[in-house]
């Protein structure tokens, strides 16, 4: 017999993994670890709309988390060079010392 595991354990861990991303945002200084901890909430996120998504029976949840799939990549993408860039004139990624408004 199969045991099924409740969705409430599902979002229970997608809370938790969304409250360690959002915790690493607010006290991380690199901005690479900045970046990891959003692609952390942004998987948090899809966690939890597949979730709902398989308890509604529906397929509304999946076709969210291609869309939110298709924004991290793009995110990704240009994240990745805009630290590339602030490295090579910078010569560092910490988000302290960037300050781009500064002459």
């Amino acid at each position: 017999m199969l045991f099924s595991v409740p969705p409430m354990y599902y979002l229970i861990v997608s809370a938790l993994i969304f409250a360690i991303g959002a915790v690493g945002v607010l006290i991380r200084r690199n901005a690479i670890i900045i970046f990891m901890c959003i692609e952390m909430m942004l998987s948090a996120v899809n966690l939890s709309l597949i979730t709902a998504s398989h308890y509604l029976n529906s397929l509304d949840g999946v076709l969210m988390v291609f869309f939110v799939m298709t924004v991290a990549a793009a995110e990704a993408a240009v994240g990745l060079a805009i630290f590339v860039l602030l490295y090579r004139g910078r010569r560092t990624i910490k988000v302290d010392e960037i300050n781009l408004l500064k002459w």
